[in-house]
């Protein structure tokens, strides 16, 4: 088996040395190695946290599809940090030596020394790494509250806050302590979207049963961007009689959204009176100081030393907290790229030649907006599962927008956007490309979005 593993990765890795530059494919291929193809999932080993996030957010669409050609099999892919087989070549023949790693028990590893332990949760994401100001203290205070007497303080926990502003980490902060202290108990993180999906596939399916069970087994059940059940009836009926039951047996509910429960629209009475019963908390969007010291944490997690006047100038450029991430990322990933090391000039360079100089004044949450009023629809449709023709465009501008215009990763239009797969949004940047190399009237549309912010 462990033969079949190293030709399909190779398989994998050859490929992959044609689609990237040769930096990148030295800086981030060519330590890893594929642990293991079990039950539909992919384990991938890499070295370091760094390399893993890079993987994850840059080439993780790449990997799948590469894993499906090669493999046969349709596979989610997780990483943990663990170095690549040394090979012995001595007497005893050549065989695999794994440098001191052996299988990481996660029982005695601190969190942030294992990636992918909880299927959709950042093992990164903690709250030792959460940067607390006057912005989010009372939402940073109550979920290690929440996460220290599951089931017994606040519940639900709904937090909510606008893109960008920490209501994620948090969340995953509250799963990666509860594992961590009660690893054999259930943890299910999930998107409002792909719990939708679940409800929708087990009717079509006739497997409700199944899926009930799923969902009204959990000791912690987190669903993120719960606005998104807005109008979808069945959805709505599964989660209150979930939410029910949880509630009776003691367990956790968290939820987030971008507005408090009040203000959700198309929703059930019952189930929002659910939503509001606990606790609810804001997180406001985060000033320069805050900003500077996230990405002084982020840095140090990457062990890369940041310049104070580098975080500074990143603080200013980025308006929110996720995109300070991926900047910091392209800082890093030149500065390994041409071996150098990270300096203001570097940064300033980096940032003229990804970014346009309108760069400060498009704020993603802008070209949502911008796209949603320039076609006629409301940001809840632009986010949400329906397909209509009108709807699949002004989505698809959206994508190409944030990513040719604003070089947002695809994880960070995925999350923009409802939650959507990487392979969603390459898909749709690329038909959009191609509109606009057969000169289809999708260019004006583009131009006059872009337009809108010149007032």
């Amino acid at each position: 088996m462990e033969k079949d593993l190293n030709k399909i990765w190779n398989s994998v890795l050859v490929e992959i040395k044609t689609e990237v530059s040769q930096a990148n494919y030295g800086f981030l291929f060519k330590q890893t190695h594929l642990i293991s193809i079990e039950d539909d999932i992919a384990t991938v080993g890499a070295p370091s946290v760094m390399i893993i996030n890079l993987l994850q957010t840059r080439f993780i669409s790449q990997i799948k599809k590469l894993l499906h050609d090669h493999s046969g099999k349709e596979l989610a892919v997780y990483f943990v940090i663990k170095s690549k087989p040394i090979i012995n070549k001595g007497r005893g023949g050549e065989g695999p030596l794994f440098e001191d790693a052996g299988k990481m028990d996660v029982k005695n590893k601190p969190v942030s020394q294992v990636i992918g332990h909880l299927p959709r949760v950042r093992s990164d994401f903690t709250f030792s790494n959460f940067a607390v100001s006057s912005t989010n203290q009372l939402a940073f205070v109550s979920a290690q509250n929440v996460a220290s007497n599951i089931g017994r303080s606040y519940n639900p926990f709904f937090i909510y806050g606008p893109v960008g502003v920490g209501k994620t980490h948090l969340m995953h902060a509250i799963a990666n302590h509860t594992y961590k202290n009660e690893p054999s108990k259930k943890i299910i993180y999930i998107t409002s979207e792909e719990f939708t999906n679940e409800v929708v596939e087990a009717i079509r399916n006739n497997e409700t049963a199944k899926m009930k069970r799923r969902f009204r087994s959990a000791y912690l059940l987190l669903i993120d961007d719960i606005q998104f059940i807005e109008g979808k009836e069945k959805v709505q009926e599964e989660l209150f009689h979930t939410f029910n039951i949880l509630i009776d047996n003691g367990s956790q509910i968290v939820l987030s959204s971008d507005r408090p429960p009040q203000e959700i629209k198309r929703i059930e009475r019952r189930l929002s009176s659910r939503f509001a019963g606990g606790l609810t908390v804001d997180i406001q969007k985060p000033d320069f100081e805050l900003k500077a010291a996230i990405l002084l944490i982020k840095a140090k997690k990457y062990n890369c030393d940041l310049p104070i006047d580098v975080a500074k100038l990143l603080a200013e450029y980025a308006e929110d907290t996720r995109t300070l991430e991926g900047l910091l990322l392209r800082i890093i990933t030149q500065a390994n790229a041409s071996q150098s090391p990270i300096t203001y000039e570097l940064t300033k360079q980096v940032l003229s030649g990804t970014v346009e100089e309108k760069r400060d004044r498009m704020h993603p949450d802008d070209v949502i907006k911008n796209v949603c009023t320039y076609y006629k629809i409301r940001p809840t449709q632009l986010k949400g599962p329906k397909r209509d023709a009108g709807l699949v465009r002004a989505r698809h501008v959206a994508m190409y927008i944030l990513k040719e215009k604003l070089r947002l990763t695809q994880v960070e239009i995925g999350n923009l956007l409802g939650g959507r797969d990487h392979t969603t949004i390459m898909h749709g940047v690329e038909k959009i490309n191609k509109l606009v190399e057969n000169k289809d009237g999708v260019s004006e549309d583009i131009v006059g979005i872009i337009k809108q912010f010149n007032g």
